[in-house]
C-alpha cells in the first residue's frame, strides 16, 4: 500500500489536492474514481456538458478534458522521476492546452473514453513501480518531488475540480 506523502516531497502549490485525498489504498482510490466518474460524466447531457458558469470560464468537457490533459502530464513526471530522470520538470499553460485542445467540438462520450484510457494507464504504471521507486526523487517546479507525491496529486486535482463542477454547474 503506497502511503501518503509527506510535505517535503511536492511543491506546496499541490498541498491542497494531496490534502483532499481520503485514506485508504491510493490504487484503490484511483479506480473508484474510475467508475464514479465515467458514471458522473456520462449522465451529463449534452447541453450541460457545454455549459459554462461564467464568461471566460471552462464548459464541462473543457474541465474533464483538462483532468485528461493534467493526468499525462503529471504521469510524464511521475515516471521521468521513477525511472532517476534529474531533469527539471516545468509548469504547463493549461490555458493554453484547453484553447488549442478545442474539447467542445468533440462528444463528451469521446472525452470519458480518453478519460478512462488515461486512467487505466496510470493505474497500470503504478502496479508496476516499487515502493523504493515511489521515494525517488526528482524536481517538479523548483521543488524535490517523488513519484508518490504525484500520483497523490492526480487523484486529488480530480476531486478538486469534482467539487467545483458540482457546486458551480449544477
Amino acid at each position: 500500500m503506497m502511503s501518503r506523502p509527506n510535505p517535503n516531497e511536492y511543491n506546496p502549490h499541490f498541498k491542497g489536492y494531496i490534502e483532499l485525498v481520503p485514506e485508504g489504498d491510493l490504487q484503490t482510490i484511483l479506480k473508484k474514481q474510475l467508475e464514479e466518474s465515467i458514471s458522473f460524466f456520462k449522465a451529463i447531457s449534452k447541453e450541460k456538458s457545454e455549459y459554462r458558469y461564467a464568461e471566460g470560464k471552462w464548459s464541462i468537457k473543457e474541465v474533464l478534458g483538462h483532468l485528461v490533459d493534467t493526468e499525462r502530464i503529471m504521469c510524464y513526471r511521475l515516471l521521468a522521476i521513477a525511472r532517476g530522470d534529474h531533469t527539471p520538470l516545468p509548469s504547463f499553460d493549461e490555458n493554453a492546452y484547453n484553447e488549442n485542445a478545442n474539447f467542445n467540438r468533440l462528444e463528451l462520450e469521446q472525452i470519458i473514453y480518453e478519460y478512462q484510457t488515461v486512467r487505466q494507464a496510470t493505474l497500470s504504471m503504478l502496479e508496476n513501480l516499487s515502493n523504493e521507486t515511489l521515494e525517488n526523487e526528482g524536481n517538479v517546479l523548483n521543488h524535490p518531488t517523488t513519484p508518490r507525491a504525484i500520483a497523490y496529486i492526480i487523484a486529488g486535482h480530480e476531486l478538486h475540480h469534482l467539487k467545483i463542477i458540482n457546486d458551480r454547474y449544477f
